[in-house]
């Protein structure tokens, strides 16, 4: 099994995202990126030069915010609570009656 330190990819260099802003900002506060997506994509059509210097702005309050507080990396006391829980996950999956 693979750790979460090994699978996270910075976020300007996952596939579905162009500088990862929007989704950098989702993962701080906890909601999904689409919510911010379509409202900025709709601005696009509004004023492009004004969608494009608010994308940049968010953009550069999230290179600091990772800056300046970064995510600490996962300890091996937290890898064995997640894998003990993935390991509890399976077993209640296996538990489980199929629907026929």
């Amino acid at each position: 099994m693979q750790n979460a330190a090994e699978t996270r990819t910075a976020l300007p260099l996952r596939s579905h995202t162009i500088l990862g802003v929007c989704e950098g900002i989702g993962e701080d506060f906890g909601f999904n990126p689409a919510w911010l997506r379509v409202p900025l994509a709709a601005s696009v059509l509004i004023s492009l030069k004004y969608a494009v210097a608010a994308y940049l702005l968010l953009g550069i309050i999230v290179l600091g915010s990772r800056l300046l507080f970064p995510q600490p990396k996962p300890t091996v006391d937290s890898m064995d609570a997640i894998e003990a829980s993935a390991q509890a996950d399976e077993a209640e999956a296996a538990e489980l009656p199929l629907a026929a």
